[in-house]
């Protein structure tokens, strides 16, 4: 059935009685959904006239920028909506099984006991971020036990028991101890697959998972994906998976359906949306994304000019106009689009597919409405600015040497030291002037510990770190003092992960920007010359210099990392460490940040250490690319050679782990599926620290001699594998 027909088929319908009729290949029907909430400043339309059909036993993806409403629209089905929030209108009509009845979750009183048999029973759902849906009071084995009684009348020993058949199930090692394990004691990919345990623990019709990967590594994100595939294969559940990462789309989906400001704007097959997108956003999304195995750097990538309205102040006709690049003067921002139906299977509310509406091509919107961020940023080619960084006479910009940080471990009432957790063993590293090198890695690997110890954030137990401004002299970072770091500090500058934790709420932009300038050089925020420093760094990073004296709750989550690097640029520094600095970030706005730290990078003659998991992200910003394991660097390589021909099988993994945005190539990529999880820090196994879960291990050496990392090839590329000059290893062309 394609989706236009389901989208005929399961118009509300009445039977004699009066009853509600769907069509029992649709688990879930939702009509003309409205969620609004009522504020002091007015009516705030989150969701607006939203209708999605989810097939049964099928994976529907819903996507959009952050503030679009996918996750209010999941919410709203649960009766999960906070207060000033409510249901105005429509139907969210269930049906469980093909033999059920018809009944409509929306009309059910959200503290009800007849929404609660469903939620959590018929329908589950995993929430976006884990840490802060687990209670840290509780055992996670105490919360899914809590879940399974709640729906099934079974004894508490009946109860443990599943509970830890589903841990197993969801693939947790040793699922007996983790039961007894609290939230704060596993990594961020054992707490998601916690939640998704609580989730089917009581084995729903329905799964909705609502950003379930977003901000994991991409080997924790593929273990996450097969689970929820595999579990969906063997139980025959249907999926609503929300997300804005478009590669993840493309390997689940059966359907998708585009949302933008409250509405749907496009929705069809996966083959349809990908290869014949039809609304404007939709062509958008998918050209913003970083395509991994490209012959040629692209000097940027392509960007939505502007950001996602507030719904408070939604635009009159599409609510699209003002950020399209194809909207028709007088009709697209004045008239309201109407449902268009393409070919057998797509719908989409566009303008653009009405006859009627069809311009000359001078009817267009005009250019002068210019983005700003956009109009500031000069076009710079990154793939052209470090063709020869190498030059004998000088130094590096910086040189780190067998740098080691150790985490005491401490027991007892003495708190006396009783092992320690060994976070970065022995790593060295060159960084040149004007480059940017990415550091890859899964979560637990120590990416960001060494970030923070280059920093001097953290204080390193051993090695050096040396650093040279002017490549003519060098002073080892590690034995300098707080005071001695000072005019350093203005030289190597971190722009932080998380957009919203690192910015403090109480301090408005003057007072947050100016702060290394206030700190390093004791400068005054009262001063006119430091209000003019971060008015221009404001402008430089495309918000408007009147915002600095508004506080962050004003800014989204993309204007809030644009404060973040104004802020690690103010001091003009030579070294910038940008810690997973785009991983939280929407596609859309994601092209935005990574064009601009671009054109700050030749503007400033910027340096950058980029960390991050998302290799199709590395593999466009950066010349060279060093992948961490466990502590220790495994392989370094130029960006071309090391996703070409990589040499270490962890490498090999971690590549074959990305999904790739095209749903034609679903399942054609070669898969190497890691087993577990990092192992433990603070007793590494033996041997080659990789061998526990690498496919090309030799019992006789891997797992006895530790491989040391040594240069290959005619090039200058190190790897720490035994066996590099013997292996085959797929690249991104192997993939492509």
């Amino acid at each position: 059935m394609t989706q236009q027909e389901m989208n005929v088929t399961t118009q509300t319908a009445h039977d004699s009685e009066g009853s509600v009729a769907v069509d029992s290949d649709i688990i879930m029907s939702i009509q003309d959904l409205k969620t609004w909430f009522h504020t002091d400043e007015g009516v705030v339309k989150a969701v607006d006239g939203v209708n999605i059909n989810i097939p049964r036993g099928k994976t529907m993806c819903l996507v959009g920028e952050s503030g679009c409403g996918k996750s209010i629209t999941a919410r709203s089905v649960l009766g999960l909506i906070d207060q000033p929030g409510k249901i105005e209108d429509g139907k969210v009509l269930w049906r469980e099984t093909r033999d059920t009845e018809v009944v409509d979750l929306a009309s059910m009183k959200p503290t009800g006991d007849a929404i609660r048999r469903i939620r959590g029973g018929q329908i589950g759902m995993v929430f976006q971020e884990p840490i802060a849906s687990l209670s840290p009071m509780y055992t996670v084995g105490a919360q899914l036990v809590q879940a399974i009684r709640l729906h099934q009348n079974i004894s508490a020993d009946e109860a443990r028991q599943r509970a830890i058949e589903q841990l197993d199930r969801v693939g947790i090692p040793q699922p007996q101890r983790r039961f007894h394990s609290y939230p704060f004691q596993l990594s961020g990919g054992m707490c998601q697959r916690v939640m998704i345990a609580i989730a089917l623990a009581n084995d729903p019709a329905l799964l909705i998972a609502d950003e379930p990967t977003t901000a994991l590594d991409v080997t924790t994100q593929a273990r996450i994906l097969d689970l929820i595939a595999g579990l969906q294969e063997e139980t025959g559940m249907s999926v609503l998976f929300i997300t804005h990462d478009l590669g993840v789309v493309a390997e689940i989906a059966d359907d998708v359906t585009v949302m933008y400001l409250g509405k749907v704007a496009e929705q069809g097959g996966v083959n349809d949306v990908f290869d014949s997108p039809q609304h404007p956003y939709t062509r958008a999304l998918l050209s913003s994304i970083p395509v991994m195995g490209q012959d040629t750097k692209v000097s940027r990538l392509s960007t939505i000019k502007g950001m996602v309205p507030t719904p408070a102040n939604r635009p009159t006709g599409c609510p699209f106009h003002d950020r399209c690049t194809e909207a028709i003067v007088g009709v697209c921002d004045t008239v309201e689009p109407a449902v268009h139906h393409v070919g057998a299977g797509q719908l989409s509310l566009c303008h653009l597919l009405d006859p009627e509406h069809q311009p000359p091509d001078s009817e267009t919107v005009a250019d002068d409405d210019v983005d700003p961020q956009e109009e500031l940023a000069p076009k710079v080619d990154i793939a052209a600015r470090t063709d020869n960084l190498d030059d004998p006479d000088r130094f590096p910009l910086l040189s780190v040497r067998d740098l080691s940080v150790d985490f005491p471990i401490k027991n007892g009432m003495f708190s006396r030291v009783t092992s320690h957790v060994h976070a970065v063993n022995k790593v060295s590293l060159d960084i040149r002037p004007g480059e940017t090198v990415g550091l890859v890695g899964e979560s637990g690997c120590g990416k960001t510990t060494l970030g923070r110890a280059i920093s001097r954030a953290l204080d390193p137990t051993s090695g050096q770190v040396l650093f040279s401004p002017d490549g003519s002299t060098q002073v080892d970072l590690a034995t300098l003092s707080n005071r001695e770091l000072k005019p350093y500090r203005e030289q190597v500058r971190v722009i932080f992960q998380d957009p919203f934790a690192s910015l403090n709420p109480r301090k408005n932009l003057l007072e947050l920007i100016s702060a290394p300038l206030k700190k390093i050089r004791g400068a005054d925020n009262k001063d006119s010359s430091v209000q003019e420093k971060v008015a221009e760094m404001l402008r430089r990073v495309g918000l408007q210099p009147e915002y600095m004296f508004r506080y962050p709750h004003a800014f989204s989550g993309g204007q809030r990392q644009r404060i973040n690097i104004a802020r690690a640029l103010i001091t003009r520094p030579k070294l910038v460490i940008a810690d997973e600095a785009v991983s939280a970030l929407d596609v859309s706005v994601r092209a935005q940040i990574l064009n601009l730290m671009a054109d700050l990078q030749d503007e400033y003659d910027l340096t950058y250490l980029f960390i991050s998991h998302d290799l199709s992200v590395v593999e466009h910003i950066s010349e060279r690319v060093a992948v961490m394991y466990l502590g220790e660097i495994v392989e370094e390589a130029s960006t071309h050679e090391l996703f070409t021909s990589p040499q270490h099988p962890y490498t090999e993994a971690l590549m074959s782990a990305v999904p790739i945005a095209d749903p034609h190539r679903r399942g054609s990529q070669i898969r190497v599926r890691l087993p577990d999880d990092l192992p433990d820090a603070v007793n590494p196994p033996p041997g080659c620290y990789f061998h526990t879960r690498c496919p090309h291990k030799a019992e006789t050496l891997c797992d006895t001699d530790r491989p040391e990392l040594h240069e290959i090839g005619d090039g200058p590329r190190r790897t720490a594998c035994h066996w590099a000059s013997e292996l085959s290893l797929a690249g991104v062309a192997s993939n492509q």
